[in-house]
C-alpha cells in the first residue's frame, strides 16, 4: 500500500467521527490556509537551501552544511508527534530509509516540538535517522513554511488534548506546513513536495525517483 493510500484510509475512518463543529473550523481554516498563497511562497526546487542547525532528540545537533558534506539530503518537515497523519508519513520514510541511504543520502526531520517529545516519536517508531527540533519554526520559516493557527483552529486543537503550549516549548500558534525536500551537496534544492493539506505526504517512491537523477560525486 502506498503512503497516500494509508492516509486516505486513516482520512476516511477517522474524519467523520471528528465533532461536527470542529470539522467545520478545520475545513475553513484549511481553505483559508490554500488560498493564502502560502504554498507558492515557499522555497522550490532551484532555490539555495538555507543553513541550519539544531536539536537532536538525542541531546547532539545537526547542521546541514556538515550533512551536504557527505552528500544529498533529505529534509522532511512535520507537525509533530500529535498529528496522526505525521506519524503514518515517518513511518513510511523508515520503511524507505535503507533505500534512501543506499543512494548515499541523508534523512533527517524537522518539527516545532520540544526535543524529550522528538525523543518519544523516534523511540516509538524506532526511527534510524535524526528528528530536529526547531523550537519556535524559525528554520521553517527561512523555508517559507511556517504559519500561525487561527484562534478558533488552535482552540480545536486544544479541545483535542494537543497541549501546543507545551510540547512546542511555548509557541503553540506556530507550524509548519507538510513538506519534503531533496537538496544536493552543493545545497541547491532539487526536488519539493509541500502542500497546505496535512493530510498530504511526500511519497517515499517520489523521494528516490528524485534522488536517482541527482548527478553522482565523482569518486
Amino acid at each position: 500500500m502506498s503512503l497516500h493510500d494509508e492516509l486516505t484510509a486513516f482520512l476516511r475512518t477517522r474524519y467523520p467521527e471528528l465533532p461536527a463543529a470542529a470539522r467545520a473550523v478545520m475545513e475553513r481554516a484549511g481553505r483559508d490556509l490554500a488560498a493564502s498563497g502560502q504554498a507558492e511562497r515557499a522555497l522550490q526546487p532551484g532555490d539555495a537551501a538555507p543553513r541550519f542547525s539544531l536539536p537532536t532528540a538525542t541531546g547532539g545537533t545537526v547542521a546541514l552544511d556538515s550533512l551536504l558534506s557527505e552528500g544529498p539530503v533529505v529534509l522532511t518537515f512535520y507537525r509533530g508527534a500529535w498529528c496522526p497523519y505525521c506519524n503514518l508519513a515517518l513511518r513510511a520514510l523508515q520503511q524507505h530509509h535503507a533505500e534512501i541511504t543506499a543512494r548515499g543520502a541523508r534523512l533527517v526531520a524537522i518539527s516545532p516540538q520540544i526535543p524529550d517529545e522528538s525523543l518519544t516519536l523516534t523511540e516509538k517508531h524506532a526511527l534510524a535517522f535524526d528528528v530536529l527540533s526547531d523550537l519556535g519554526s524559525d528554520t521553517a520559516k527561512q523555508y517559507g513554511l511556517s504559519f500561525d493557527l487561527p484562534d478558533d483552529l488552535a482552540a480545536v486543537y486544544d479541545s483535542f488534548g494537543f497541549d501546543l503550549q507545551r510540547v512546542n516549548g511555548g509557541h503553540p500558534r506556530t507550524l509548519p506546513l507538510p513538506a519534503t525536500y531533496v537538496i544536493d551537496p552543493d545545497a541547491t534544492i532539487r526536488w519539493a513536495f509541500l502542500d497546505t493539506d496535512y493530510t498530504a505526504r511526500a511519497e517515499p517512491s517520489d523521494i528516490l525517483a528524485a534522488l536517482d537523477v541527482l548527478p553522482r560525486r565523482p569518486e
